[in-house]
């Protein structure tokens, strides 16, 4: 009776010495085959396009100075006048023009920096601004606005407000193409990756698309911008 008992524990002792051997051969196996699975590469695509601005906006300020303050503001209404005719003969929509209220300064109310023998005792600031998205016509006007001054308007153009800005709008009409553009670089740049390594691409395992981002192509040319986005893909890879 003893010995049939300790044969059977015996035979047990050795089914359970398989199952175990088993066990952790079949979960090795599982954890070789997970960390081969789970090798990947991670990669970069750029797109990047250049296009031509689609709206303008471009503030033509002027001053004028006098110490008669109703000669100060025909004198305002006179050159705005000038201007408008100036743009509309040269290609500019009547309602792609917009004016502001003039600004004025009477010096003699200003009872700091000197202010107390100045020539002339008012001065007025005044904004014409083109708000366009014919931008060859309006860079044209620009090249030729000295016309303007030589009937004796006097152009302030340094002033920040008075910067002209150039506006790509067409985004969300180029995305797409681009988005695609980037993601083939990237995967070229993948499967160049595989093929160095003696590896196969497997497919996509994350993606992420950077923000677009929009610029001027140089100083010289800030109508042109330069659209450019990165898309960052990881890959699987196998043997």
């Amino acid at each position: 009776m003893q010995t049939n008992s300790k044969t059977g524990m015996a035979i047990l002792g050795v089914f359970v010495f398989l199952g175990l051997t088993a066990l952790g051969y079949l979960l090795s196996e599982a954890a070789i085959k997970f960390k081969t699975f789970d090798r990947s590469v991670t990669v970069k695509g750029l797109s990047e396009r250049e296009f031509k601005s689609d709206i303008v906006i471009w503030p033509i300020q002027f001053s004028v100075a006098s110490n008669d303050l109703g000669n100060i503001y025909t004198t305002i209404d006179d050159q705005t006048q000038k201007i408008r005719i100036f743009l509309k003969e040269s290609g500019i929509d009547e309602s792609e023009i917009t004016v502001a209220t003039p600004a004025i300064t009477d010096k003699s109310a200003q009872h700091y920096g000197g202010e107390f023998n100045v020539e002339f005792r008012y001065t007025a600031m005044q904004t014409v601004t083109v708000y366009s998205k014919n931008i060859d016509a309006a860079r044209k006007v620009m090249s030729t606005l000295s016309k303007l001054g030589k009937q004796g308007i006097v152009f302030t153009g340094d002033a920040y407000q008075s910067q002209t800005e150039y506006l790509f709008t067409r985004l969300n009409d180029v995305k797409p193409d681009m988005i695609e553009e980037a993601t083939r670089k990237a995967r070229e740049v993948a499967q160049k990756f595989a093929a160095d390594s003696d590896s196969v691409l497997g497919k996509i395992k994350s993606a992420s698309q950077g923000q677009f981002s929009i610029s001027d192509r140089d100083k010289n040319n800030p109508h042109i911008k330069q659209v450019r986005v990165v898309s960052t893909v990881e890959y699987y890879l196998s043997d």
